[in-house]
């Protein structure tokens, strides 16, 4: 049998069927019976090696072809002693495999396939009640005989070819062997009847007259095949164009067009309206990995891949019934015995050949490979992430889709969103550099993924932030168990170019709800989570809820609002006075932003500074409050004499303090108000100034040739280095308010301000103690030295107008009746100076 698959069968296969083969041949030869190989027996075999080996049969569903040498062999099997049949099936099958295998392999596996075969056949021959050797069985034996002739031969070369239907096709090799085997016996059968008949036949009229006939059959054959093809060779293909055109060409034309297509770059090929390949040429054979004669005599569906079949056989059959003038269809080619495919664009003519009025297709086929792995490759960047490989947010987006339709068709598949930020990111770019922080993220990517179960997605979806979609969880609590183990994993050392580095993450969770009908909706409830997750000091998870929803609706309103404040003139400035804690001398006045809100009313400050930081807002508004602040102690200083001076603190946020022109900034502010620069201070936050230390020291110290004060905000809570602080020239040190509001009931806070005043007073520096609510707190920072403080026990931060009125009470007030003193409001509501009683 000739299949058609390019399968190579494994080593162990191929060598035991070349010895089980060798050794029927040297069982047969050795025990041929004397007197039987007579000129009969002769003439058999030459027929069958001859007019045998160029006439097939296809075989039913199966891609595979039984030759007309097979039936001459089981002739000789039921004719002769059975043994003899043997030598001449590998003779056979030989002379089969050299015309359609290129291998020595290939050619001896197949001769001694035919001989293990045939020898079967006859040992199962053999071994029947009574022999059928000779010319008058009984018709019963006869057909024991022949069923068990095809029955065998069929078992044997079906190994071969079922496994060859399986590689090429995906199916099981037991049902691709059951498959061949039906088939294949089916077509043996036939064949085995066809030489019992002949043999009958021979019992009446002699086999020497079924010889004959059967010689001239072949004379025949072989006459009228020679005449087809040489009729075919000259006119096939060009006939065929000139005819589908209706334009009769030359002799010389048809040369050129039969050369065109015999030497054409692109594959082409005439294919008959049932499929079967009429005329390729030498591109399309290398395209496929098939010789001439492979392709010839096999067809269009045997060399297609089965799932791009369906489609490009309907289409054809459009074409063919003349729906369509032409057809451009891609499809996959199964080609080479490894059963790989190549990707090929089909370009299809229909044409109509004179001679007999039949339908052919004409055929260019181009390979396309190339191509189709440029289209994957881009297909894959577009939603991938070419660093990590991860998914990127466009595929990510498209799971949680699918995710979500799954959920509600079925109430027990929940599902749940993680959104992870790693913290402190920013720091290790800046101290490694990017191309160690890309390693870093490639490492969280790999660490992410394992971490997960089967089936659930992590993407990168921006430059430190990932997401995780938890498909068919068993309930809520595994959700958070996965977080769990993501933070844990992921917070153990990373080697990143000979650095240990550690990361933590932000994690935030949104699970899986019917309301939930966009993909991004999820999304962006669970970034909420993990922003809340970070607000709450970084390295754990946060579940998102509706309370959270609300605030991020309301801080996108603050945001939005506050882009058309300023404009709007929504904002103002409270003054809140300083005073010297000795004699109780009014300094200063710190000032401080207010928003008048038309809706809100007023917001906190805690409220919209974050978000002016966070959308750099603060810039415009920092520059704002400096200018107003400095116009404001001009008109004082105007006003009121200059032998009481004081002067007024502005903050300085982290942003404006990075700006490259602030120095330009101040010193214009300076000079648009006429205000003296040592009245004007300016509070710089402790972790502002230590984020680059050299930078910070020439900034400090160009602001300080500006002639203007300098003061450090909330001491005490940063990160800075006390051997750095001697180098910037800083006038004023102000203790943050949480250590002075505990001084009374905790004595470790008593013991740092005390710390924070002598080494103020060691650096040559004043200290302003803010947040001084009550006596107690007074009473203990006189006692510790503290020269100035500010808050409610003094007063409250006050309009301009109130702040004018404390500043006129205290420098303006007659003082005939005494030396004025200062008196403070235990409501909290002003400080002004009354006269002291005459002794």
């Amino acid at each position: 049998m000739i299949a058609l698959h390019r399968y190579r069968a494994a080593r162990p296969l191929a060598g035991l069927i070349i010895a089980a083969g060798a050794a029927a041949l040297v069982v047969s030869l050795a025990g041929l019976p004397s007197g039987q190989l007579d000129t009969r027996f002769l003439l058999l075999s030459f027929l069958a090696l001859s007019v045998g080996n160029t006439v097939f049969v296809k075989v039913p569903r199966v891609r595979a072809y039984v030759a007309a040498s097979d039936l001459l062999v089981f002739v000789a099997a039921l004719a002769y002693d059975a043994r003899l049949a043997v030598p001449l099936a590998a003779l056979c099958a030989l002379a089969v495999s050299l015309r359609f295998s290129r291998t020595a392999g290939g050619h001896l596996s197949g001769a001694m396939l035919g001989a293990a075969a045939t020898y079967a056949a006859s040992w199962a021959i053999g071994s029947l009640p009574a022999q059928t050797a000779g010319l008058q069985p009984t018709a019963e034996l006869m057909l024991l005989s022949v069923f068990l002739l095809a029955f065998t031969r069929a078992a044997a070369d079906s190994v071969p070819t079922a496994l060859g239907e399986a590689q090429e096709t995906g199916t099981g090799a037991p049902r691709a062997y059951l498959k061949t085997l039906t088939w294949s016996f089916v077509a043996y059968f036939a064949a085995a009847s066809a030489a019992g008949l002949l043999v009958t036949l021979a019992a009446w009229t002699g086999l020497d007259a079924v010889l004959v006939a059967l010689a001239t059959g072949g004379v025949l054959h072989f006459t009228l095949r020679n005449r087809a093809t040489a009729a075919a060779r000259g006119a096939k293909v060009a006939g065929a164009a000139a005819e589908a055109s209706h334009v009769a060409l030359p002799s010389a034309g048809r040369e050129v067009l039969l050369n065109a297509f015999e030497h054409a770059q692109i594959g082409m090929a005439v294919v008959s309206a049932r499929g079967e390949w009429v005329r390729v040429n030498r591109a399309l054979c290398e395209l496929l990995g098939r010789s001439e004669q492979e392709l010839l005599s096999t067809d269009l569906q045997g060399v297609t891949h089965p799932d791009d079949l369906g489609p490009a056989l309907a289409a054809l059959k459009k074409l063919l019934k003349g729906k369509d003038t032409g057809m451009d269809t891609e499809v996959r080619h199964l080609c080479g015995a490894d059963g790989r495919h190549v990707w090929a664009h089909w370009s299809v003519g229909r044409f109509v050949a004179a001679s007999n009025e039949e339908p052919h297709f004409i055929f260019q086929i181009q390979d396309i490979g190339e191509r189709k792995v440029s289209e994957e490759r881009l297909l894959h960047d577009a939603f991938h992430d070419p660093l990590t490989g991860l998914p990127n947010r466009a595929l990510f987006i498209d799971h949680v889709k699918m995710a979500i339709s799954r959920a509600r068709r079925r109430d027990d598949r929940p599902f749940a969103v993680l959104f992870i930020d790693l913290d402190r990111f920013k720091v290790i770019n800046d101290s490694l550099g990017h191309l160690s922080g890309d390693d870093m993220l490639v490492g969280v990517a790999r660490r992410l993924e394992g971490c997960l179960r089967e089936g659930d997605t992590v993407a990168r979806v921006g430059g430190d932030e990932f997401t995780v979609l938890l498909d068919e969880l068993q309930n809520a609590e595994e959700a958070i168990q996965i977080a769990e183990r993501i933070q844990r994993d992921v917070s153990a050392a990373f080697q990143i170019n000979g650095h240990e580095v550690f990361t933590t993450l932000s994690i935030g969770i949104a699970h899986g709800a019917p309301e939930y009908a966009d993909p991004e909706d999820i999304l962006r409830d669970a970034d909420t989570a993990m922003y809340r997750a970070k607000t709450l000091g970084k390295a754990r998870h946060e579940v998102f809820d509706k309370a959270m929803h609300a605030f991020a609706v309301n801080l996108l309103q603050i945001e939005t609002d506050l882009r058309k404040a300023l404009d709007l003139k929504q904002f103002f400035i409270m003054y809140q006075p300083i005073v010297a804690l000795d004699d109780f001398r009014l300094c200063g006045f710190e000032a401080l932003v207010r928003w008048q809100h038309p809706e809100r009313g007023l917001v906190s400050p805690m409220d919209f500074i974050p978000v002016a930081e966070e959308t750099g807002q603060i810039l415009q508004l920092g520059e704002w409050t400096l200018l107003e602040a400095s116009r404001q102690m001009n008109r004082w200083h105007r006003r009121f004499t200059s032998e009481f001076p004081f002067f007024i603190s502005v903050n300085l946020s982290s942003k404006q303090f990075a700006q490259p022109n602030l120095i330009e900034q101040v010193d214009n502010i300076l000079k648009r108000t006429s205000l003296n620069p040592r009245s004007l201070k300016l509070e710089i936050t402790e972790s502002a100034v230590m984020d680059n230390i050299d930078k910070t020291t020439e900034m400090l110290k160009q602001l300080r040739q500006l002639g203007v004060q300098l003061s450090i905000d909330d001491f005490g809570t940063g990160y800075s280095s006390l051997s750095y602080l001697h180098r910037f020239p800083i006038d004023t040190l102000k203790i943050d308010r949480s250590f002075v509001t505990r001084m009374v009931d905790n004595s470790e806070n008593t013991e740092i301000v005390r710390t924070i005043v002598m080494l103020a007073q060691t650096l040559g520096m004043d200290v302003v103690a803010e947040g001084v609510e009550t006596k107690e707190q007074l009473a203990l920072l006189r006692q510790l030295g503290c020269e100035y403080g500010q808050g409610y026990y003094f007063s409250k931060p006050v309009t301009a107008a109130e702040a004018e009125r404390i500043i006129s009470d205290i420098y303006e007030r007659p003082r005939e009746e005494g030396t004025p003193e200062l008196v403070i409001n235990d409501r909290v509501k002003s400080m002004r100076l009354v006269p002291t009683a005459q002794p």
